[in-house]
């Protein structure tokens, strides 16, 4: 069977650009300014769980989790890159993606589960 690209995907040129750490790498840095780094190098990951969260919200969804977020995000776009192996959204992530969709769409707050923050 052949593999399934999804050549069409936005921001699918960044995401098999990104440099992904070699196992043992030690973490540099908080998870906030990990996030910051990664957000900065991928405002495609931002468009995309828009995109999704209205859909969800249009759809009715009662409550939005940022988890069910991610791995739809990792589905779409790791199946467009199938066996390149750069494709990585990392779960420590998943509270600032909350807060910043938050803070980008007020409305969607009683929508969007959050969490106490824990510090690295």
């Amino acid at each position: 069977m052949s593999a399934v690209t999804q050549d069409h995907l936005p921001g699918l040129e960044t995401v098999r650009r990104i440099v992904v750490p070699t196992a043992g790498t030690p973490r540099a840095g908080t998870i906030q300014e990990r996030f910051e780094q990664f957000h900065g190098a991928n405002p495609w990951v931002l468009v995309e769980l828009e995109r999704i969260t209205a859909e969800c919200i249009d759809a009715r969804f009662a409550t939005i989790s940022l988890g069910m977020l991610f791995e739809l995000v990792r589905y779409s776009y790791g199946r467009a890159t199938l066996g390149s192996g750069d494709f990585r959204l990392n779960n420590d992530f998943r509270s600032r993606y909350a807060r910043l969709l938050i803070e980008l769409h007020p409305e969607w707050a009683p929508r969007i589960e959050v969490r106490a923050l824990r510090t690295d």
